[in-house]
């Protein structure tokens, strides 16, 4: 409960805005979106009541921590006290009753953090409503009745594929602060690639919210690192301070002074005081925050979640539970609100609904702005709309190389390297690197230099050791714009350190390109610890993602192929560290069917057995095949490069590759075996590993394992 909490409701808030011109990528919704937004997003795992929280701050906060007073700020447009608390109580209340009808939500955040939601969205962003796909936008969405409900865009979290105006998915906390520094990543490096002295075509912000639960989850202090490191000026986050998450008051196991943590990681901090009413001194904070150019900020806001609830405020009882109609009703009678469930006042109705036309000349404005720089700087500009349309430049496949038998062997890490090479000098948004492996991955573009604080228009990036922070910030970077196409790299089994975040892949349809090397025991003398054996099968069975193993050169470009297509499927490419050869066969173009034949010396689509293999022990099957026939076999050698996509052909084509009348049928993959039965059927064998690897080298492993020739060709001849 409490992962899903704060991660979910800071992605809802992360969002993109352009500071005094066109709006620019934002999740930004009217309040009364972002309302519903908070509602379906479970509250943030912290709060506590403004009059004790004075209690503990002075063991939890350090006196260089900058203090917000009160003040007029003049460069942010303000409202009336009296309608911004009417506008405030409205998101209040919309959170509550969608929670309420549901039975089901957190309606405790959206109750605390509703004043600096209306501030953000209603005074500080710039987007347009009607355009939620805007590269400079916001967004708007409606459908709070049907908040949690089968069919409905007001799903339990936010899901960017199920809501316009959500731009990420999250759920799992600290997701959203890590895709918030992706974003904020995405908008740095733009605007040093396009921008102009004459013309500065890419300057928003990524705001984020996160709470306590956030701040616990390690993934949090991985991207927040880097966001320091890389100077991210544009990047503001709001810490929900209100010390509640689901077990209770955060002094049972968070205590630790965050503010001096943040400063230490490179971040400027910022402590609002009074949260629940002090809308001066959010205002105050957001203006020093923006002043703020070469370091990120971190906005700790004091709430009381629940705010207005008589006696559920302040409480772990209103962090993931509805309220309860006697506590809405003493709710409404405490914060003085006459209005019936889902009602929105007129004064408020009419003060949000400006930023429909707002947005609509804003858009208007940058896409002249955007006219004239592309007279200017033709070139530039055709780059960058590839980049936020997702238009491919064409051609750009024949870069792609291509591999015969008598190329030269190599381990299919090296040939990733020679295809991320090709494609970087076609692909204008392809970016990314390794968690502090490039040496290892092959992962390094030698068109270009490290992407750093003051050289931000550089595309290799450099994670460190930190795979769960690096996944989810790739997510924000595809997630950005659709033309961008990024990378990351580790070895296969440290997958295990990202997992969440490839998962958030799939789900939210960032088409991230996973590069994992070392992806078996063909690794040799590192031993178990490094050898994937479950990885293979345990993404194989996660939904919307491409699990390849290429063999050689040409598979390895076919899954290069498809990976920078899917920009709605990320795709995970197992590679190996030892040297394969180029097999006779193999192709591009078969990669795109998942699985086909590279050999068979059949008629008729009745061969006497098929050996199907993947990867490295493609060879092995080849091999075994080539020796069954000198014996008078008809043999059919399969690769099963993709089975995700393998499953996407038609009934014809899987019977013209596997045809139901041929149950003799052996699978080979230095993995465990499971779900290979699905292809090798009941009376078939799958030859694999069902146990953890072993220290030695390569080829002694695979001997004592059986993997080989000799144990393939057996298990054939069993049918015989």
């Amino acid at each position: 409960m409490a992962a899903s909490a704060s991660s979910t409701f800071s992605q809802s808030l992360l969002s993109r805005a352009i500071p005094n011109h066109p709006a620019t990528h934002n999740s930004a919704l009217p309040p009364h979106s972002l309302s519903f937004l908070s509602a379906v997003k479970p509250s943030l795992p912290s709060a506590r009541a403004a009059a004790s929280s004075s209690r503990r701050r002075s063991t939890r906060s350090r006196s260089s921590c900058a203090v917000v007073r009160a003040a007029a700020v003049e460069t942010l447009q303000k409202t009336d006290t009296e309608l911004v608390e009417k506008s405030v109580n409205t998101i209040r209340f919309l959170a509550i009753d969608a929670v309420e009808k549901a039975n089901s939500g957190h309606p405790g955040l959206p109750m605390g953090c509703a004043p600096m939601g209306h501030i953000l969205y209603d005074e500080v962003m710039r987007y347009n409503p009607k355009n939620p796909y805007w590269f400079n936008r916001d967004r708007f969405e409606e459908d709070l009745k049907q908040f949690r409900q089968w069919g409905s865009q007001t799903p339990g979290h936010p899901e960017n594929f199920e809501t316009p105006g959500v731009e990420v998915t999250t759920g799992p906390l600290g997701q959203g602060i890590a895709n918030a520094v992706g974003l904020a990543l995405a908008e740095k490096h733009l605007a040093a690639r396009y921008n102009k002295p004459d013309a500065e075509i890419v300057d928003h912000y990524t705001y984020v919210i996160l709470g306590d639960g956030c701040q616990m989850e390690g993934i949090a202090n991985e991207a927040c690192s880097l966001a320091g490191h890389w100077g991210l000026g544009k990047l503001i986050a709001f810490y929900d301070d209100n010390h509640i998450s689901i077990d209770g008051d955060t002094e049972i196991a968070f205590t630790e002074n965050v503010d001096a943590r943040f400063e230490a990681l490179g971040w400027h901090v910022i402590w609002v005081k009074n949260g629940n009413t002090g809308y001066d001194e959010i205002r105050a904070a957001i203006e020093e925050a923006k002043a703020v150019k070469d370091k990120p900020t971190m906005i700790k806001v004091t709430t009381t979640i629940g705010f207005g609830s008589p006696n559920k405020a302040n409480s772990y009882s209103v962090h993931g539970a509805a309220l309860g109609s006697k506590e809405v009703e003493a709710t409404r009678q405490n914060l003085g609100w006459p209005f019936e469930p889902f009602h929105v006042p007129e004064d408020v109705k009419k003060h949000w609904s400006r930023h429909t036309p707002e947005g609509a000349a804003l858009e208007a404005e940058w896409n002249a702005k955007f006219a004239e720089y592309s007279k200017k700087y033709p070139e530039e500009a055709a780059e960058l709309k590839s980049i936020t349309t997702g238009e491919l430049p064409s051609g750009w496949e024949s870069a792609l190389p291509t591999y015969t038998p008598e190329s030269a062997a190599d381990a299919t890490r090296n040939l990733s390297q020679q295809n991320l090479n090709a494609l970087a000098t076609v692909l204008p948004g392809f970016l990314g690197g390794s968690a502090d492996l490039a040496s290892s991955n092959m992962t390094l573009m030698k068109a270009f230099g490290d992407f750093q604080k003051s050289t931000p228009e550089e595309r290799n990036l450099r994670f460190g050791v930190r795979e769960h922070g690096m996944g989810a910030i790739c997510n924000g970077i595809a997630l950005h714009s659709p033309g961008f196409i990024p990378y990351c790299a580790t070895f296969f089994v440290f997958t295990d350190y990202m997992r969440g975040a490839m998962r958030i892949s799939a789900l939210s349809e960032a088409g991230v390109i996973y590069v994992m090397t070392h992806d078996s025991i063909g690794l040799g003398e590192d031993g178990p610890t490094h050898q994937p054996i479950e990885h293979i099968a345990s993404f194989r069975a996660m939904p919307n993602i491409f699990m390849f193993r290429p063999a050689d050169g040409n598979e390895t470009a076919g899954a290069y192929k498809i990976a920078v297509e899917s920009r709605k499927t990320p795709s995970v490419l197992a590679l190996s560290r030892q040297k394969l050869p180029q097999l006779p066969g193999t192709s591009i173009e078969g990669v795109a069917k998942g699985g086909y034949v590279i050999s068979d010396n059949s008629t008729g689509n009745k061969p006497d057995v098929i050996l199907a293999g993947t990867g490295s022990e493609l060879e092995i099957a080849a091999k075994a095949g080539d020796e069954l026939r000198k014996e008078g076999k008809a043999v059919r050698v399969v690769s099963l490069v993709s089975w995700e996509l393998y499953d996407k052909q038609s009934d014809e084509y899987k019977e013209s590759v596997f045809p139901a009348g041929v149950t003799a049928r052996v699978s080979i993959e230095a993995a465990s075996t499971f779900g290979w039965q699905k292809f090798v059927g009941d009376k078939g064998k799958a030859i694999g590993i069902d146990k953890f690897g072993a220290s030695a080298p390569a080829g002694k492993i695979y001997k004592e394992y059986g993997l080989t020739v000799e144990a393939v060709i057996e298990a054939a001849k069993s049918f015989f």
